[in-house]
């Protein structure tokens, strides 16, 4: 890199981007570092059964007077148990201290999941009738009642069913700028988020009546939403989901979803069911059930089979859509313009 940089988190950005071991000199610019960092996986993709071993390599035998060793924010010491770390891409960093100086020293590493997901199966329990010309985005149960919310641009709603006999009982048309994605209720109020608007909706759940709007952070797109009571979880078609605030609907972190080989993208449509979060992939058959502690994709389930069980047309598109209620423990399961909504059991194998 030929020209200087200062110390900005720009700077700071492009170096862990780039993953490289690298010295950031304390205000200065960027060159060679003295140290770099070694673990004990060649490939630098390590399970959560492990422990992660750090070893500072010094090859030009360097005075130093201490070492700072931190993975992502999280202070640690040179051998990591990773049993009670989220999976994903960390970055350990080694900030290395002498003459009143320093330099820090970059490594990424991925924590995968220890065991493969396991296969769950289903059993139709009951089939609903459902609007072929719904665009399903989102779906959910809220005191026993079915929320909906469709997409594509000019026809996206949101909507509240009577899943018995396929009816909508409340219907409200969003503007032509927005694309309708997921959506999730909490404390009588519902949010419904935008595809790449950069905004969610909020409404009063009885009258339907919008009452604020917010915008989002870091997760640029809105793809799917859920809640777990206390806060939501936010996909945007990424292996990421976000924590949401349910006060003021910031970003308060997030969770990268794993399974034992690798990161699980597209991720979409959520659902909270029992503890877990269940997301469908885009353009996939199936849901993942995911562990909201640490990101690992624990079990998958194979929907593929109920799409030959719905009126073929032009419009047809993928699986997505789902509900759980409580009540009679049981998911609803649809797709995009699919004429049938489907309650199902799952099986735990």
């Amino acid at each position: 890199i030929a020209k200087k940089y200062n110390c900005t988190m720009h700077t700071y950005k492009l170096l862990t981007f780039i993953g490289l071991n690298v010295l950031i000199s304390a205000c200065g610019s960027t060159t060679k570092s003295n140290f770099s960092i070694k673990t004990n996986s060649e490939t630098n993709i390590i399970s959560n059964a492990e422990t992660l071993s750090i070893e500072l390599l010094n090859p030009n035998n360097r005075d130093f007077d201490s070492i700072q060793l931190t993975l992502d924010t999280k202070i640690i010491t040179a051998s990591v148990d990773l049993s009670a770390i989220p999976l994903g891409e960390k970055l350990i960093k080694a900030k290395v201290f002498y003459d009143d100086t320093f330099e820090v020293a970059l490594k990424k590493v991925v924590v995968v999941n220890a065991k493969p997901p396991k296969i769950y199966t289903y059993e139709i329990v009951n089939t609903y009738a459902h609007d072929i010309t719904s665009y399903t985005q989102g779906l959910e149960f809220y005191k026993g009642d079915l929320y909906e919310s469709t997409g594509q641009y000019g026809e996206s709603k949101l909507r509240k069913l009577d899943y018995k006999n396929g009816s909508v009982v409340k219907n409200v048309d969003l503007s032509s700028s927005y694309f309708g994605e997921g959506l999730s209720v909490l404390n009588d109020k519902i949010y419904q988020l935008t595809w790449k608007e950069g905004r969610g909706l909020v409404y009063d759940v009885n009258s339907f009546e919008q009452i604020e709007t917010f915008n989002y952070g870091q997760s640029k797109e809105g793809w799917g939403l859920c809640n777990d009571g206390q806060k939501f979880y936010k996909s945007d078609g990424s292996e990421y989901l976000w924590f949401l605030n349910p006060k003021t609907l910031a970003e308060e972190g997030s969770l990268q979803a794993y399974t034992n080989k690798g990161k699980l993208t597209n991720l979409n449509e959520l659902e909270w069911v029992d503890g877990k979060i269940y997301a469908n992939r885009y353009q996939k058959d199936g849901i993942a059930i995911i562990n909201p502690e640490n990101g690992a994709i624990e079990a998958v389930i194979d929907f593929k089979a109920l799409k030959t069980k719905v009126t073929k047309h032009q419009g047809l598109d993928v699986l997505n859509g789902m509900a759980y209620n409580p009540k009679t423990k049981t998911l609803f399961v649809t797709g995009k313009r699919w004429d049938k909504l489907f309650e199902v059991k799952i099986i735990e194998n």
